[in-house]
């Protein structure tokens, strides 16, 4: 395997050069290629450095050196990627022993396009363990069970009831799939939820199995700085937040020809959902009853999930 692992770095000054030397430990990995995101902090620096001291480190910025988000870095970073296969790591996460242990298995069948796996939690300070523990808990963010290809678009889309979720730092591609069959990667106007959208979309066109999902393989690291866990406490941004991206899963799948209908029915009612959950009040009534009337059936036949309940609710 000649993995490419490539890390955007925008305020991440701290916790960078652990990311780094995680995935440098693989014999795998061919190279880290490190996207700097004009960081208001010394990473550009320390990016600087990591680069000069690694042979496999590379380093890059945006051609007119301003920020443009992570969506952006990491696009950027699968254009400059020669590696075999691709993976994804966040700045301030990092790698454990056993990242590639499945993975090295698994390609060895063609077949094989992608392999996710689970993800634990790092707190990197007490202060940040008490702000957000109610947030990630010591939980690993993982698919529960072992599924087929086929199963897990529809189960990132809540279709198939308890499916579980993985995450972008667990997540292992072959390059020449990703880049024949994805026209968009991640989605530089979506500034929140972009790898959520990314990896609906990526198991739509790419058969992903599972490898290593009853124990982390990465760590994500909480701290006071991480714009998600400050994000995450907040109840009602999340559901705002969500609502734009089931928007945009929404706009790909009324335009994509190949998706079936049983499943652009569904995120037409998730997209529906988000967008009643952070309606102002007498907007919200309204779009409530319009649903019933239009989508009665699907609710009274409780083919539709929890959300619209807890909507109402």
């Amino acid at each position: 395997m000649k993995v490419s692992v490539i890390i955007p770095v925008y305020n991440a000054e701290k916790y960078v050069t652990k990311a780094v030397e995680s995935a440098l430990q693989f014999e795998e990995v061919y190279e880290v290629i490190l996207i700097e995101d004009q960081s208001p902090d010394n990473a550009l620096e320390v990016c600087r450095s990591l680069s000069e001291r690694y042979d496999r480190v590379k380093f890059f910025q945006h051609p007119d050196k301003a920020n443009h988000g992570a969506s952006a870095s990491r696009n950027l970073g699968i254009k400059k990627a020669s590696g075999d296969f691709i993976a994804f790591l966040d700045a301030d996460d990092y790698y454990l022993a056993n990242r590639f242990d499945a993975e090295k298995d698994l390609f060895q069948d063609p077949k094989v396009e992608g392999v996710y796996g689970a993800l634990g939690v790092h707190f990197y300070s007490e202060k940040a363990k008490e702000q957000y523990y109610k947030v990630f808990r010591n939980s690993i963010t993982t698919v529960y069970e072992k599924h087929p290809p086929k199963d897990v678009f529809p189960g990132q889309l809540n279709m198939k009831g308890s499916f579980g979720m993985f995450s972008i730092d667990t997540l292992t591609v072959r390059r020449n799939p990703l880049l024949n069959k994805m026209q968009i990667f991640f989605r530089p106007d979506l500034k929140l939820h972009e790898d959520t959208e990314f990896l609906f979309r990526l198991s739509y066109f790419l058969n992903l199995y599972p490898g290593i999902i009853d124990e982390a393989i990465a760590l994500r690291g909480v701290h006071e700085e991480n714009r998600i866990t400050e994000i995450g406490i907040n109840k009602k941004i999340p559901a705002k937040t969500r609502s734009i991206m089931w928007r945009y899963v929404h706009d790909w799948a009324q335009k994509e020809e190949s998706m079936p209908e049983n499943f652009r029915i569904h995120i037409q009612r998730m997209k529906r959902s988000f967008d009643i959950a952070t309606a102002s009040n007498p907007k919200k009534l309204i779009m409530i009853l319009k649903y019933l009337i239009l989508d009665y059936q699907s609710i009274r036949s409780g083919l539709y999930n929890i959300n619209f309940r807890k909507t109402i609710i």
